[in-house]
């Protein structure tokens, strides 16, 4: 996404981007991953905007940014979350970033409409290519739309029905001839044979024997970025499921005791389409930090949370004890706080 504003901006001189978000946790993982300084930003090594860094306005900011005159700096990215539009317009009602503003004598909506270079981009659109939100964002009328997505193709009734708009199709094979992911290796059991051996125990050895390797290359990963004084990184293991059904009794196994006494119990996520909503947006949110080492499935992030519900234990208790109001508590990545930030916005976060 980053590479198609850079392009844009650089070859063809436009200077304003509406970036669509499918939920909530894409919405705010691309707020700070458009921000400069962050280990993600999309951005970097474009000399122009080094200098000078795209304006984010976003669904929290953007009447603020209005009030200040921000809506006229020189490039502006507005990044938007399309389930909160859809919510908004419900019952035939317009989103409130239709709402009249005096500073600028229109709504924000109208605004961005008058401009002759707005560039439509919609994240993951397979999400949400037919709902109501994306009817209203319509009317924006942009000077281009690019939608990006993995799966180019609407679920119906009658089946998935592919996209009639595809310019462009780059698949994962393309992407390994090209040096962009690495060749997968296959690890296989020396004169292991299947016969007499039902499906289901093959597929518990596979697992065991993919957890091995994982453990081995943690290990490994984790002794380079001492040496090295590099970010430790958290290696994850990927299952592929038949279906729903399956990856349902995937789960079931890994989280039982007798795979590997239990301790993958908290440590494995279902990552699939059945689910909606915040269930949605608490998967996204755990898939995308699968490899943080502040991840809340590990060891140490655990320990803390079971001192601090303690703690908060003990004090509720004592301060019932003279009418107080309970404690709680409230775990935060110390690498996400920044100068600028509030309790009350990290709160809502995290």
């Amino acid at each position: 996404m980053g590479a198609f504003i850079g392009y844009l901006h650089l070859a063809h001189g436009l200077n304003n981007f509406f970036v669509l978000a499918p939920n909530l946790t894409i919405y705010n993982k691309l707020i700070t991953d458009f921000r400069p300084n962050t280990p993600k930003y999309v951005l970097k090594g474009i000399s122009e905007f080094a200098v000078s860094p795209p304006v984010i306005t976003t669904g929290e900011n953007y009447e603020r940014q209005i009030a200040s005159g921000g809506q006229f700096f020189p490039t502006t990215i507005n990044i938007f979350n399309i389930s909160k539009i859809n919510s908004e317009v419900r019952g035939g009602r317009a989103p409130r970033i239709r709402s009249f503003r005096e500073e600028i004598g229109e709504s924000y909506f109208d605004y961005l409409a008058g401009l002759d270079d707005l560039v439509l981009i919609m994240d993951e659109s397979h999400r949400y290519r037919a709902s109501a939100g994306i009817r209203a964002i319509n009317e924006l009328k942009p000077v281009l739309g690019l939608e990006l997505t993995a799966t180019p193709f609407v679920e119906t009734n009658r089946g998935p029905t592919p996209f009639k708009n595809v310019i462009f199709d780059y698949p994962l094979g393309r992407a390994m001839a090209d040096g962009f992911v690495k060749e997968p290796a296959v690890v296989t059991r020396k004169n292991f044979n299947p016969a007499g051996t039902s499906v289901e125990e093959i597929e518990r050895l596979k697992l065991e024997d993919g957890v091995r390797l994982h453990e081995s290359v943690k290990v490994e990963l984790e002794t380079y970025a001492r040496e090295t004084m590099n970010p430790i990184v958290e290696p994850f293991v990927l299952v592929i499921a038949r279906d729903t059904t399956h990856a349902s009794q995937l789960m079931q196994l890994i989280q039982s005791e007798g795979f590997f006494e239990g301790r993958y119990a908290a440590k494995v996520i279902q990552v699939d389409s059945s689910k909606t909503g915040v269930e949605e947006d608490e998967m996204v949110e755990r898939l995308l930090k699968v490899e943080h080492t502040d991840e809340p499935t590990e060891p140490e992030v655990l320990a803390k949370r079971d001192v601090a519900v303690t703690w908060c234990k003990q004090a509720s208790d004592h301060a019932r004890s003279y009418g107080g109001k309970p404690w709680t508590y409230l775990l935060i990545p110390h690498d996400v706080i920044a100068e600028n930030m509030t309790l009350e916005g990290l709160a809502k976060r995290h």
